[in-house]
């Protein structure tokens, strides 16, 4: 079975895939066709099927598992797969095909409650241990991506991030001590909590209803305010608004609400941009 990771051009290949998009199009001249999204824990690559598409689009839906004979193609300076079969994997679990995060989960939890151990301030150390130390979120920070279709785009990358941009807070706020690192260290943790509940797990990772309508930092704000415990209000005021504006520079207001927005931009960054090669 060929991993999406080894496929190369012009090569017939087998394997067993996730569905993580489905549409059912047509072509300028009428003729209908289907884009797929196929994924495995290597990887995602784009594929198509112009052939049969009636009898195989009602064999699978968006979200299951399936077994691909294809051709592999290139369309505009991308691999694409030409599905000339496709069938139901049964008795393959989906989500264990989603694309994986490639750092030792295990290592990355370590390094998440070293940096919540560093919270020096009673509320906002009992703030964040109420979601780092909760084993459903972190069974979600594990399973989850980051984004969707952008950075740290696999299961686990949620996990991977967080830990990513409170590092990078947490180095500069021993550069910089006029920063509060507490803040700007909780801030961090807390940012992209709302993505636990903006999105669905693999393979397909798309958001709820809640999430479509509300958004992650929405969300995760109430999240905040619902779950942090007590906190003087001015502290709570400034955490709120560091996790508001982790996305928007011109709304904040603080350093620390800057800080937060240019670590989250530079390690989105550093995850997907290429690497010229030596």
């Amino acid at each position: 079975m060929a991993a999406i990771a080894e496929l190369e051009h012009d090569r017939v290949v087998e394997g067993v895939y996730a569905v993580a998009k489905k549409e059912k199009l047509r072509t300028r001249a009428g003729a209908p066709y289907l884009a797929l999204e196929l994924v495995d824990p290597s990887g995602r690559i784009q594929a198509r099927v112009w052939s049969d598409v009636d009898l195989l689009d009602s064999r699978f839906a968006e979200g299951d598992a399936v077994r691909v004979l294809g051709r592999v193609d290139r369309f505009r300076d991308r691999l694409q797969l030409e599905v000339r079969s496709l069938e139901p994997a049964e008795g393959l679990d989906p989500e264990a095909l989603a694309p994986a995060l490639r750092r030792d989960a295990d290592e990355l939890e370590g390094f998440l409650e070293f940096l919540a151990g560093e919270i020096s301030h009673p509320g906002l150390k009992t703030a964040v241990g109420r979601f780092v130390l909760d084993d459903e979120l972190r069974a979600r920070l594990r399973a989850l991506p980051a984004t969707i279709d952008g950075h740290h785009s696999y299961a686990g990358g949620l996990l991977e991030h967080t830990v990513g941009v409170a590092t990078i807070c947490r180095e500069l706020a021993q550069l910089h001590p006029r920063l509060r690192a507490d803040l700007l260290l909780a801030g961090a943790l807390l940012h992209d909590v709302g993505r636990t509940v903006e999105l669905t797990r693999g393979p397909a990772f798309r958001p709820s209803e809640e999430g479509r309508l509300l958004g992650h930092v929405h969300l995760g704000l109430r999240l905040i305010e619902e779950r942090a415990g007590p906190l003087e209000a001015a502290v709570r005021a400034e955490l709120l608004h560091v996790v508001a504006a982790h996305h928007d520079a011109r709304a904040a207001r603080t350093a620390e609400a800057a800080v937060l927005y240019h670590a989250n931009q530079l390690d989105a960054v550093a995850a997907t941009r290429p690497i010229p090669e030596t």
